[in-house]
């Protein structure tokens, strides 16, 4: 059955957000199986993959970094430092800052997540020119929010 003038719009088939959110979706699911053996949720290995590379930063830059409000990134951390991961102190120099630093355990998962990208490469089916072109395009609309 075909829409009436001017709906079309409205069909599912016609709107980019819905492949963007299922494929976001499918792709979490894919990560579990690797990151399950790591104890990590998806949120929580792109927290230590921030961490692995900047090994302290605030929460807020943190928050800033992974586009997370600090409603969803409190409980993850204080969930993260009771697993050994991180540590979370006042910021000597302006209390109201809140340091996020890798512990020793943190950094020791990072040999067992240097596994991960390449297993989430080949099974995402694309070319890696394909997954660059993706990456350029999302990075483009994520750039143009208000």
């Amino acid at each position: 059955m075909e829409a009436p003038p001017g709906e079309e719009a409205l069909l599912l088939k016609n709107q980019l957000c819905f492949p963007l959110y299922a494929c976001a979706r499918e792709i979490v699911k894919r990560y579990k199986p690797f990151l399950d053996p790591l104890g990590l949720t998806y949120t929580q290995y792109l927290v230590m993959m921030v961490l692995w590379e900047k090994r302290q930063v605030t929460a807020k830059a943190l928050g800033d970094c992974l586009l997370l409000d600090s409603g969803t990134l409190t409980p993850l951390l204080k969930k993260m430092e009771a697993k050994g991961l991180l540590t979370r102190t006042r910021s000597p120099e302006d209390e109201r800052n809140l340091l996020v630093t890798i512990s020793a355990g943190g950094e020791a998962l990072k040999e067992k997540a240097v596994s991960v990208p390449p297993k989430m490469a080949a099974c995402a089916g694309l070319t890696p020119q394909e997954a660059g072109q993706l990456y350029r395009l999302l990075y483009k609309m994520l750039n143009n929010r208000k």
